[in-house]
């Protein structure tokens, strides 16, 4: 074989991308457990602190938002308690933790202290308001703050009230998968500095982050019209889903010309007869009518074998238990099965780091184990 050969082999995975680094974990429920999930998945020793009779919103065995970490159940209204977690705090790297501002400072945890106490300390904060502002304190969840970025208004179509969305770009987008960049990078900047800080983390902030293109669109006067009747909220015909014979549903994304053409060509139709040009906006309504009707006479699965490979950016829309049957998703492992329930596996993929998803564990479970690896005592 020449040098110059690509080789076919496999490398060797290695250790997970945070293995060695020690994560402190504050029972919550939402985006900082999500947190709490991808730093174990990626390789972070997580202790979650559970308090007495924890509560869960959606107590489900094994839930895979609370996999991959040991738990120590402590009263934090108890001194001695108190005195436990910050020897624990001096052994740790990274503290995440989901309260309301000012909760962390009144049990003795604030940053101050712990800082004090571990200068390399990365104290997460996740809030959905913010630290500081008028709605600091306020209570709220992902659909609230979604509410005040906009994002909430320009979704669902303009002839209803917005869309309820699942809690994919508020909570976990914009709140826990924040916290996770923000982390890593005090880490990174840790090694340069030597020191710690103090992650704010708002849901809010992060919801707005993820706006960027679609606020650009508006700028460039490209997102003029009211809510669905734009060009990525299903106002462009080539762009939103539509109602098969059978019921179900196919989501066309043909954006691009050459996506455009190969969807008009699927549909049998000829673009120089009678089609109106793909981006008169006036004349979006005949479109949408005439796709409406092509895609009503025939089920779901069947266009979708007519555009397999078809480049049309055409595809079913699934429920999830079609989706982990996906060939795509099969091959890929898109999916997991953990006692019979459907499982997201640690993402992303690394070419030399393995990735592990450990089990949850029930409140108590691995904590004293967990601060004996540590080195605390209590």
């Amino acid at each position: 074989m020449s040098d110059d050969t690509p080789s076919t082999s496999v490398p060797d995975k290695g250790k997970a991308p945070l293995d060695g680094i020690r994560v402190l974990e504050f029972a919550g429920i939402g985006p900082a457990p999500y947190a709490g999930m991808l730093l174990a998945d990626l390789g972070a020793d997580v202790l979650r602190i559970d308090r007495p009779e924890r509560a869960s919103l959606f107590p489900v065995m094994n839930a895979p938002i609370e996999r991959g970490r040991r738990s120590l159940i402590l009263d934090l209204k108890e001194p001695a308690a108190v005195e436990t977690v910050l020897r624990i705090i001096e052994k740790a790297d990274v503290l995440i933790e989901g309260f309301r501002p000012g909760v962390m400072e009144r049990l003795g945890l604030g940053p101050d202290v712990a800082l004090g106490r571990a200068p390399r300390l990365i104290y997460g904060r996740m809030t959905g308001f913010g630290q500081d502002g008028p709605l600091a304190l306020s209570a709220g969840h992902d659909l609230t703050y979604l509410a005040l970025t906009g994002l909430l208004h320009a979704m669902g179509p303009g002839w209803r009230q917005p869309v309820v969305p699942l809690n994919v770009a508020g909570d976990m987008g914009g709140g826990g998968a924040f916290l996770v960049i923000g982390v890593l990078a005090a880490l990174i900047e840790r090694e340069r500095s030597g020191k710690g800080q103090v992650i704010d983390a708002a849901i809010l902030d992060g919801a707005v982050s993820q706006l960027a293109i679609i606020l650009g669109l508006r700028a460039g006067g490209l997102w003029d019209r009211p809510r669905g009747e734009n060009f990525l909220d299903g106002g462009a015909p080539f762009y939103r889903t539509y109602k098969c014979a059978d019921g179900k549903f196919v989501a066309v994304a043909a954006l691009e010309p050459k996506f455009f053409a190969a969807l008009i060509k699927g549909l049998g139709l000829d673009p120089w007869e009678h089609l109106p040009a793909q981006l008169d906006r006036a004349q979006w309504p005949i479109l949408h009518a005439e796709f409406e009707g092509i895609f009503a006479k025939k089920p779901r699965d069947e266009w979708a074998a007519l555009f397999d490979g078809a480049d049309a950016c055409v595809v079913p829309v699934l429920d999830f238990d079609e989706a982990a049957a996906h060939p795509h998703n099969i091959a890929r492992a898109t999916f997991m099965e953990v006692d019979g329930a459907l499982h997201p596996p640690p993402a992303p993929r690394f070419s030399r780091s393995e990735l592990k998803a450990l089990a949850a564990v029930a409140p108590g479970e691995g904590g004293e184990a967990a601060l004996k690896d540590w080195g605390v005592s209590r």
